[in-house]
């Protein structure tokens, strides 16, 4: 599962490499805390294992506040807008 990581399929999938890594991050927290798996099948599994499962199966994704949203909208209809 670790080698999903070295896919751009997963980067692009999220947006960036550094928004895979916050996002691995901070469900890798999650779970040490004690927050259970989002996937059914974890036997046999490192908790990187499972968060990369995670995210491969869209049950974790990245959330941006409303406004960086909104600016992200707005910089790619300007750059499309640009490019035709």
């Amino acid at each position: 599962m670790i080698e999903a990581l070295k896919d751009t399929k997963i980067i692009d999938k999220l947006g960036g490499k550094y928004k895979l890594t916050a996002l691995i991050q901070k469900r890798l927290i999650e779970l040490m805390e004690g927050q259970r798996p989002l996937i059914e099948n974890t036997v046999g599994k490192t908790r990187l294992e499972i968060v990369v499962e995670e995210i491969l199966h869209d049950k974790i994704t990245v959330e941006f506040p409303a406004s960086a949203y909104a600016e992200q909208q707005r910089v790619r209809m300007q750059e499309n807008y640009e490019a035709e």
